[in-house]
């Protein structure tokens, strides 16, 4: 089998091309490369999650995290959200946009104590440990319940607490990690815990509300 032989002309032209190429190249100083094109510009989704949606939007408590629409979600906090699967390291960010979106409007006291049952509850509710300490919201905890989310894998990514419309009513918005039952883990889930503040002996306390 033969094939043809290319064109003189053709040839010709080539080395033209490739000595013009290179006389241009050793014009640019050394060390300094060309810029490059500007990448194509692309649609890009906001992560679902953390404080995409305010204390206020009142979900039922302990029921299953929900996404919220794009249409409630402000763009600031969207933009400094870490993408998904950041790990650890993206935590600290997700505290600092729920404390941004929503300003510190309870005493301190009444904070910490809110937090800290406001944790104590989700993880109660996600992996089934600590159901005994709240009967009040857990009525099967004195039976066996198959824990939902993996305790090794389930961690809260950042919590607020903030008042629910009223000084003696908040809500704690927690945004937590897991691994379900199925093995397949997400991150930035969304859950909120509401409480109502009792007077006992004159002592103040917050209550979490039972399920409905």
């Amino acid at each position: 089998m033969t094939t043809t032989p290319r064109s003189p002309r053709l040839l010709l032209l080539s080395t033209v091309v490739l000595a013009v190429t290179g006389v241009a190249l050793l014009g640019v100083p050394h060390g300094q490369e060309q810029p490059s094109p500007a990448p194509p510009a692309h649609a890009t989704t906001a992560p679902s999650s953390a404080a995409n949606v305010p204390p206020a939007s009142k979900p039922s408590a302990g029921t299953a995290p929900s996404t919220p629409s794009a249409a409630s979600t402000p763009s600031a906090v969207e933009s400094a959200l870490p993408p998904h699967g950041e790990g650890v390291a993206g935590d600290p960010a997700v505290q600092r946009n729920l404390e941004a979106a929503w300003p510190a409007d309870l005493p301190s006291n009444d904070e910490r104590e809110l937090l800290a049952d406001g944790r104590s509850l989700l993880r109660a509710d996600a992996t089934g440990v600590g159901r005994a300490k709240w009967p009040e919201v857990f009525h099967d905890s004195d039976q066996a319940v198959a824990p939902a989310f993996a305790t090794a894998r389930f961690r809260i990514q950042a919590a607020i607490a903030r008042r629910d419309g009223s000084p003696d009513k908040a809500v704690v918005h927690l945004v937590w990690a897991g691994t379900d039952r199925g093995g397949t883990f997400t991150d930035l889930r969304i859950t909120d815990w509401f409480f109502t503040r009792t007077f006992q002996k004159g002592a103040a306390t917050w209550t979490p509300q039972p399920r409905t």
